[in-house]
């Protein structure tokens, strides 16, 4: 007869140390919530992965979704897109999210919210303006007014979409690519989103802050 299915013992508990359970705390929540989705992954099962109590995390994020939007990779480096000036924000944006994307191997955090979106779609949709909040921010810095109203939600849409088809259904042309092909046609493409002629009537979108040479 088959030994019933047990949990993995807990790791062992962590000392004192409040940076550090952040941090395991954040990494056993990127993992919790890759493998299970917002909707199944628990606190308890996270504490348990991160050595911490549940009070612990608790104490540190207050709730599930607040921890949620601090383990979502995207949210965690928009500020480094912001200060990173070297390059042109699309070639930014398109280097950063290909590179995290491959990295994670299809467990990204974000992947997990798109998948448990047909069965929790209220979550799924709150999730998602609270992540868009975070990043606009951001962007606040980088853009200017119209190209936050009128460009910007077409950035976030197309990148929705190529995690969708390359990351959760894993098929068609965008799956087929190479990381390297992946990161110039959605360079070129974000390019065009945010620096294409204007379609409004207003006058054309400037570049960004720390966006071409001037």
């Amino acid at each position: 007869m088959a030994a019933p299915d047990t949990d993995p013992p807990a790791p062992p508990r962590r000392t004192r140390n409040p940076e550090l359970h952040r941090r395991a705390i954040l990494e056993a929540a990127s993992q919790a919530f890759a493998e299970r989705g917002y909707h199944r992954a628990t606190l308890r099962d996270i504490a348990r992965r991160a050595g911490v109590t549940h009070g612990s995390v608790l104490r540190h994020f207050g709730s599930k979704e607040s921890l949620f939007l601090a383990a979502v990779p995207g949210t965690r480096d928009i500020d480094a897109l912001a200060e990173d000036t070297r390059e042109p924000l699309a070639a930014r944006i398109a280097r950063g999210y290909v590179h995290r994307m491959e990295s994670a191997d299809g467990n990204d955090t974000f992947v997990a919210l798109l998948r448990s979106a047909a069965d929790d779609t209220g979550s799924a949709a709150a999730l998602y303006v609270a992540m868009q909040e975070r990043t606009d921010e951001v962007y606040r810095r980088l853009l200017d007014e119209h190209d936050l109203r009128h460009r910007l939600p077409f950035v976030a849409a197309l990148l929705v979409g190529v995690t969708f088809s390359r990351y959760v259904v894993r098929a068609g042309a965008l799956a087929e690519m190479s990381a390297e092909e992946l990161t110039a046609d959605l360079t070129a493409s974000l390019e065009a989103l945010l620096h294409g002629n204007s379609g409004t009537g207003d006058a054309p979108a400037g570049q960004g802050a720390g966006d071409g040479d001037g």
